[in-house]
């Protein structure tokens, strides 16, 4: 968390997001405010209905005015939103105060029988990333550096905030944090472990450690740290494939911690937490959905508490894979299921907008967002 009442020489002031009770306290005291104003602040700049400063009208105009001057309301200096299927989607390319560009999405589920209205916000944990997967536009584009807590927590205020309610709001019904956006989150398990602490917070978010996902191609260590920091999150493995030949090319970081290995770390977490594993795979056509490798994730995810989540490919610009075709991708569960797996085919969501990790990101890239924005805009009035 950062020192409140020491404002940096250079660079941005700090964001309110980034600053912890007891230091926004003593920057209070030092302008004769009193501390209860911290939490009232922290939880102002939380509410959905606030854009700025100006809006948390339960505190003093001047008190207003000094924080818009001692603070940023936000780590993101601008963002660029597209929607898709009929405004249940939306991804956002941020630009934070450096200039790098991180990907966060937006996917609202109607209610459907008993089960009530859901979302789900997809965040980055790096920008960029060093995993270098093959068939995600993310690996492709390279690493640029780790998101501080509050650069990570900003991502989920931004879907909070006004105008992107009218996109998906974020406080109705029922909604998950899930880290699979740019990055390898546990190859900044500091940071990202702050900030889980900072969105379960209940002077901000609130929210509970039991939706929130923390996924990974498979860091061991930091797998084994999740089991004593953070045992009610829950963690998906970017598995991708059931032997280490194939995962060494699909997952390079396998060359490192091969699939025993990051499995018998999947099964000590469920084991300790009695949380469910969720085992994520890209099915890629003629790659990894052979008989032969469902058979290896059988024997990878039966005994113990697993989950399989199948994902269709949606393949990058001038990848030479494409995604498995809807028979194939039938024939692939009936073999899990038939082997007492259980497995899920997830929902796929923003096609047309480049909602694959990384794609809407290479897309703009060399373009300021302000022109995204008005050729956007522009496509729209033409249609």
């Amino acid at each position: 968390m950062a020192d409140a009442t020491e404002l940096p020489v250079v660079g941005p002031s700090p964001a309110i997001s980034e600053v912890d009770v007891p230091s926004l306290a003593a920057w209070l005291a030092a302008r004769g405010e009193p501390a209860y104003r911290a939490r009232q602040i922290l939880a102002g700049a939380h509410r959905t209905d606030a854009a700025g400063f100006a809006d948390l009208t339960d505190l003093p105009a001047a008190l207003r005015d000094a924080l818009a001057d001692a603070f940023r309301f936000s780590t993101i200096a601008d963002s660029h939103v597209i929607g898709a299927d009929g405004g249940m989607t939306a991804k956002a390319v941020h630009e934070l105060a450096d200039g790098q560009r991180i990907e966060s999405v937006l996917m609202r589920y109607p209610a459907r029988g008993a089960a009530a209205e859901r979302t789900t916000i997809c965040i980055s944990s790096q920008a960029g990333c060093a995993v270098n997967c093959p068939f995600c536009a993310t690996g492709q584009a390279g690493f640029g550096r780790q998101l501080t807590p509050a650069e990570i927590v900003d991502q989920v205020l931004h879907w909070h905030r006004p105008p992107w309610r009218a996109l998906g709001d974020a406080s109705r019904g029922h909604y998950n944090i899930v880290f699979m956006g740019m990055g390898e989150p546990l190859n900044n398990a500091d940071r990202v472990f702050e900030a889980v602490h900072m969105l379960n917070d209940p002077d901000r978010l609130g929210i509970g450690a039991r939706h929130i996902t923390v996924s990974t191609s498979g860091v061991v260590p930091a797998m084994d740290r999740m089991v004593e920091e953070l045992p009610q999150v829950n963690l998906a493995i970017s598995l991708h494939a059931a032997t280490d030949s194939l995962r060494d090319e699909l997952v390079p970081i396998n060359r490192k911690w091969p699939v025993a290995e990051v499995v018998a770390a999947g099964r000590r977490f469920a084991a300790r937490t009695g949380r469910r594993v969720s085992l994520e795979y890209v099915m890629i056509h003629g790659v990894n959905d052979t008989p032969e490798q469902a058979g290896g994730l059988v024997e990878l995810a039966e005994g113990w508490r697993s989950h399989v989540n199948l994902i269709p490919l949606n393949p990058t610009p001038g990848s030479r894979w494409s995604g498995t075709p809807p028979e194939g991708i039938r024939r692939f569960v009936a073999q899990l299921e038939a082997g007492g797996v259980p497995v899920t085919v997830r929902d796929t969501r923003g096609r047309e907008i480049d909602a694959a990790c990384g794609q809407l990101h290479a897309q703009l890239a060399g373009r300021a967002l302000r022109d995204a924005r008005a050729g956007a805009a522009a496509g729209t009035a033409r249609a």
